[in-house]
């Protein structure tokens, strides 16, 4: 390697670095002032970039530059997610610990693809997965201890591919004659986890992915799911997902009645969103039957404080998902492995690489403790709770379905159009960020509590704008 490779001493990073983190929580605290939403039109950023990478290295000069692109380029082009103003979607928390966690995680810089790449990697990420089923009220067969076990996802989306690739396998059918079954409220990934383990052609292939029916409340109907349950010109369901909190309006599937009705197939459950509130006891009714699932997953970045990503799965039969995914080139052969004494995260996702995830789990759970993660989702609940008794004391709104743990849908009165210029409205203004989704044909706005700065003075705030905004689409 040439001597004069530029490349950072540990004071230069240690200066850089101290800045780097500085400019981040000069970041975090103005947040409360910056808009949610900036006027970023098509193409604004790319014309703020050269065309080119630079041909000389930079010195310190050029990381005074940089951090002038932050301030001048990237930040007022984003939309801000750790706005305390963020109520679209769901929340995608970060928190200073999980952001040290993955600093140290990138300083680290290994690869756990096997426990003989990172003992320290794997065994961390062990502990912490059986932490977290106790910390969510799991049950002991999704522990390392028994036949089970979890392990850090991306997203629930590469759950989704995993869990329907284990079904799969133990079906002992070629994919092309299975099939999966949801509720018409599932999550997208479910139809993409089945496009692409090749079981179904596209999003609209109702013979390979079967919508069942949902009641007013949102809850899969167990009588329609027993009928997508048959073969049809042998193509069989291998797996059913119920959802605990859908993306619309944070509904719940009866997961006692789904498995009865979902015969040998496998039952994967999505928690994604409302997983996380099961930190607090009171909340964990609708995981009632939670034992017969195949697998769980659930996504602490979204609302459990932890950076993204990370998404907590787990299998009541590991063995059914590393028989599915797992393969040992001669280069990867190692004695720890041959011997079958250690896990090897590699056969329990889709990639062979994995960076050290569970860092960020570990530093958020210490800090926090599980009273402080309580605490989080609690107020979240209560904020939730005061702002739909605003929305139903004004009756110019109504409440579209019952508000879910921090989930409000809502309408105006006036109808779709009046209700979707709303939402136009409000994010146009920039003050606060909030999306929609449709019930029973209705545009609905969907009011999401939960980013990590928000407070009541900013749940406050949010509803004077949608009143004021209301007023101006009103007239």
């Amino acid at each position: 390697m040439s001597s004069d490779t530029p490349h950072m001493t540990p004071d230069e990073f240690r200066r850089e670095g101290h800045r780097l983190v500085d400019w981040i929580a000069d970041y975090w605290g103005s947040l409360e002032t910056r808009p949610v939403t900036g006027g970023t039109r098509p193409g604004d950023v790319l014309a703020a970039l050269p065309e080119s990478p630079p041909e000389s290295p930079g010195g310190a000069d050029e990381w005074d530059a940089i951090v002038r692109d932050l301030d001048a380029i990237v930040a007022p082009n984003l939309t801000h997610w750790q706005s305390p103003g963020f109520f679209a979607y769901f929340p995608c928390n970060g928190s200073g610990p999980g952001v040290l966690g993955e600093l140290v995680s990138a300083g680290l810089g290994v690869n756990g693809m096997l426990w003989s790449t990172s003992p320290a990697a794997t065994e961390l990420e062990t502990r912490m997965l059986d932490w977290a089923a106790d910390l969510h009220g799991l049950p002991a067969c999704f522990k390392s201890a028994g036949e089970g076990g979890g392990v850090i996802q991306g997203t629930a989306s590469e759950a989704a591919v995993c869990a329907l690739v284990a079904a799969i396998k133990r079906s002992g059918r070629d994919p092309r004659a299975c099939a999966v079954v949801c509720s018409d409220q599932a999550h997208s990934s479910i139809a993409k986890a089945a496009m692409i383990a090749g079981v179904a052609e596209g999003p609209e292939d109702g013979v390979h992915v079967r919508l069942v029916r949902t009641d007013a409340a949102g809850s899969m109907d167990a009588g329609h799911l027993r009928e997508q349950m048959g073969d049809r010109g042998g193509v069989r369901p291998v797996m059913v997902v119920a959802t605990l909190g859908t993306t619309g309006t944070g509904a719940f599937d009866d997961l006692d009645a789904v498995a009865a009705a979902s015969g040998d197939a496998w039952l994967h459950v999505d928690a994604a969103w409302a997983g996380s509130a099961f930190v607090c006891p009171e909340f964990r009714g609708p995981m009632a039957g939670i034992e017969r699932a195949d697998s769980v997953c659930l996504n602490p970045h979204k609302w459990g404080l932890v950076t993204f990503d990370c998404d907590l799965f787990w299998v009541r039969d590991r063995r059914a998902l590393i028989d599915a995914l797992s393969i040992t080139p001669e280069y990867l052969r190692n004695d720890a492995t041959d011997a079958g004494a250690v896990i090897d995260y590699r056969d329990w996702q889709i990639p062979l690489g994995r960076r050290l995830r569970a860092l960020k789990l570990w530093f958020v759970y210490r800090h926090y403790g599980a009273e402080g993660l309580r605490s989080h989702i609690r107020a979240g609940v209560e904020l939730a709770s005061a702002f739909e008794s605003w929305v139903r004391a004004d009756d110019r709104f109504e409440i579209v379905t019952p508000r879910s743990l921090s989930l409000v849908c809502f309408a105006l009165r006036a109808g779709d159009d009046a209700t979707e210029r709303l939402v136009g409205e409000l994010n146009r203004r920039g003050s606060i960020m909030v999306s929609h989704t449709r019930v029973g044909g209705r545009y609905v706005v969907r009011f999401a509590v939960g980013a990590t700065l928000t407070r009541r003075r900013h749940v406050e705030r949010a509803w004077g704008e949608i009143r004021a905004a209301a007023d101006a689409v009103l007239g």
